[in-house]
């Protein structure tokens, strides 16, 4: 992390003129007021903004004081070779700006990274924390590991224990009630539920959109995820439909489920606390539970220990982490998650002309999949069928039934075996895996698609998925590779050679350094083709 810069002797007097503002370092705020207190006591970097609008419009004002760092850019020049790719430099001044409540967030969040997730997981954004695990390991087993599991955080990771945890549910509830893990967790009150569920943010695969035609560049909103930016786990708790009827059920029109996470947020200078909704009768359908366990073990503090919500095939964005409050509504929530992100606009509107109200919701998750073997300019030397596997998954209540693939970019394709598909699931993805037959030599383009139980399938290009904000790439995925078939005697003499000579096929740019034909040969082979020159 950057040394702080002292600038104490330049105090109060900077900040008299705001159009005068000052560089904020990593560490540390220079500001007078820059205090917020924690909202309850034990439950670490939780800091209330919903409920203060006076507490908000005075960080906000802080915020205006300060120079900030510019957005990376990371669509028009290449993507940094490094891990984490990005730092999310301007996320960690933000909360150095608001004082010692949050101003050691980042760093704590990142210490919570390195404990619980695999060691060699691609860091997307270092903070807010965006990560997904090594694309050969995320499908060899149908249900992820916790410590491989995806993550996709909007702010820090605040840490709270069971005994000093509470959840409010109020809004157009018959009976708010506040409830104790132990109440939660008393089987005499709420049966228990656990279902498999596949998560998905709305950004897997958005580097596919952004190498082709870039679009808004947010490092948070917009991160350049691979494929990985899906997992899938047994989640145990209760029904969110059991609690609200604990609570004496909804008032008439009520028809949204509002539900607050209690880490901060920040949108274009202001602080909110992380809050979406769901529509009721998703939760009349017991779509949506109150998760306390993952894969039989206790919730891991990135993944939103000690409760959160899991949404049965909808977007990631709505099963909210480190819930602390959940209300009953009219309308969809108006926060800002809800309301100004996670919109899907058409490929017309862009920055020219892009409005919130042109984007509709993302919500279902649209059938899709993904090759995670081979990977993109791989050379794969065979003899006679190439081995791909990866994922499929819809969501919104569908499943995969059919996986097919194809070696010559989308003209022929061929099914992937039942007896290699995963387990079907209701609300699941499902693993694949084919040795699919190639005879061509060369480049080829490696795609695969996803049938669903509705007959839904994907579309055939990026340019066709194509949107502003880059969420949902659901086209079919393609993997260009080149392809060496030792099937062929020409190709079995080259690489023998190359091994009696202790040469190496790769990398495949690089010339070989024997000649590729001795005089002999090519006397008679260019006999056997009748010369290179014409008769006459």
């Amino acid at each position: 992390m950057p040394t702080l810069v002292d600038r104490r002797d330049k105090h109060d007097a900077k900040f008299e003129d705001k159009k005068d503002k000052t560089d904020i370092p990593l560490q540390e705020s220079n500001h007078p007021d820059a205090y917020f207190a924690e909202e309850v006591k034990g439950w670490h970097g939780y800091v209330e903004w919903e409920k203060y609008p006076e507490k908000r419009k005075q960080a906000a004002e802080i915020l205006t004081q300060y120079k900030f760092a510019e957005e990376p850019e990371f669509q028009l020049q290449p993507i940094p070779d490094t891990n984490p790719r990005l730092e999310g430099v301007r996320w960690k001044q933000y909360h150095a700006a608001l004082g010692p409540t949050l101003k050691d967030v980042p760093a704590e969040s990142w210490e919570i990274v390195k404990e619980e997730k695999a060691e060699d997981m691609i860091h997307v954004l270092d903070f807010p924390y965006n990560g997904e695990p090594p694309r050969d390991r995320l499908v060899q087993t149908p249900i992820t590991r916790n410590e491989d599991h995806f993550v996709r955080n909007h702010g820090g990771i605040p840490t709270c224990s069971e005994e000093d945890y509470f959840l409010d549910i109020g809004g157009m509830v018959n009976n708010p009630k506040r409830l104790t893990m132990k109440d939660l967790k008393n089987e005499k009150l709420f049966p228990r539920q656990s279902n498999i569920v596949t998560l998905q943010c709305s950004g897997t695969r958005r580097i596919e959109q952004i190498n082709e035609y870039p679009g808004d560049g947010d490092e948070l909103i917009n991160a350049p995820w691979g494929e990985g930016a899906i997992g899938t786990a047994k989640w145990t708790g209760v029904s969110l439909k059991k609690v609200i009827k604990y609570c004496g059920g909804i008032k008439e029109g009520a028809m949204h489920i509002e539900l607050m996470g209690v880490d901060t947020y920040f949108k274009k200078g202001h602080l909110f606390n992380y809050v979406v909704s769901v529509p009721w009768r998703k939760v009349r359908s017991h779509e949506v539970i109150l998760a306390w366990e993952m894969n039989g073990k206790p919730l891991p503090k990135i993944h939103g220990h000690p409760l959160r919500a899991v949404v049965f095939g909808y977007i990631g964005a709505r099963s909210v982490k480190w819930l602390g409050r959940i209300d009953a509504i009219t309308e969809p929530s108006s926060a800002p998650v809800q309301k100004k992100e996670y919109l899907y606009y058409t490929p017309q509107i862009g920055k020219h002309n892009a409005t919130y109200s042109a984007g509709f919701s993302i919500q279902d998750m649209p059938v899709s999949s993904a090759i995670m073997g081979p990977v993109e300019k791989s050379v794969i030397v065979h003899n006679g069928s190439i081995k791909m596997n990866g994922w499929a998954y819809s969501g919104g209540g569908h499943w995969p039934e059919r996986v097919e693939v194809s070696v010559d970019g989308g003209n022929v394709w061929y099914e992937t075996p039942y007896e290699q598909l995963s387990d079907k699931y209701y609300y699941a993805w499902r693993t694949w895996a084919i040795d699919v037959p190639c005879d061509a030599e060369g480049w080829i383009e490696l795609v695969c698609r996803c049938w669903d139980n509705a007959l839904n399938t994907q579309p055939t290009f990026i340019r066709s998925a194509w949107n502003w904000d880059l969420h949902v790439t659901s086209s079919c995925h393609r993997v260009k590779v080149y392809s060496v078939n030792k099937s062929k005697p020409a190709t079995a003499r080259r690489l023998k050679a190359l091994e009696e000579k202790g040469l190496s096929l790769l990398p495949i740019t690089k010339p070989l350094p024997i000649d590729l034909e001795g005089d002999e040969d090519y006397d008679l082979e260019t006999q056997r083709r009748k010369g290179r020159d014409p008769l006459e």
